[in-house]
């Protein structure tokens, strides 16, 4: 079982720490709250906790169609080139006068989660081995405590970012502000985009 926990708890912390559209948003959020890890973190559960249990259900399958994988990368990647528009374009304000984009952290995990075609697939193939060897060392009842551990990494995680770069932005200065926003909006076109580009290159191999 602790060689079972340890494995999800390494593979979950690894998963989280690596930079990615959720990361940049939460490193946005964070100049603004210190409680925005926490936030993005709940956003987050609500479609990956829904999305580990259809995984374990066998319901897999229907993530496996070539056309809604494309669809989910298309859609997806747009909206999260769009939010990284919107940031690029509101970065003056944010920086300066203080101000906060339209949606709030809660709402940016959750479309960082649902909006990533790659973090659904990602689910549904290591994901799903790493539950299902979670299962057969505790137990069914291991369910539960997987998905809790699980998320308690991205909550540890996440929550220690959003307090770090909350106590420390007030010192870097207006400026300084101004190009992390700069460079968090290139990261989410940056990452949409080679969603968008990465789904169609899916499809057309196998089309």
């Amino acid at each position: 079982m602790l060689a079972a926990l340890g494995t999800v708890i390494v593979t979950s912390l690894s998963g989280v720490m690596m930079p990615g559209p959720m990361f940049a948003v939460t490193i946005a959020k964070s100049m603004k709250s210190p409680w925005a890890g926490v936030l993005v973190a709940l956003g987050h559960a609500v479609v990956e906790v829904p999305l580990i249990i259809l995984v374990y259900f066998g319901l897999a399958n229907f993530f496996h169609n070539e056309i809604l994988k494309l669809i989910l990368s298309v859609l997806g990647g747009g909206m999260i080139v769009w939010m990284g528009y919107d940031m690029f374009r509101a970065r003056q304000k944010l920086a300066r006068e203080g101000k906060d984009t339209k949606y709030n952290a809660f709402v940016a995990g959750i479309a960082m989660s649902g909006l990533n075609a790659f973090f659904i697939v990602w689910w549904l193939t290591v994901g799903s081995l790493l539950i299902m060897q979670f299962v057969e060392a505790v137990g069914v009842w291991g369910i539960p405590f997987f998905i809790i551990v699980h998320w308690l990494c991205d909550l540890v995680w996440l929550t220690f970012v959003s307090f770090t770069i909350f106590k420390t932005h007030k010192f870097w200065g207006e400026k300084v502000q101004e190009w992390v926003f700069i460079i968090l909006s290139l990261a989410l076109l940056y990452f949409g985009g080679q969603f968008i580009v990465k789904g169609i290159i899916a499809y057309v191999q196998v089309a």
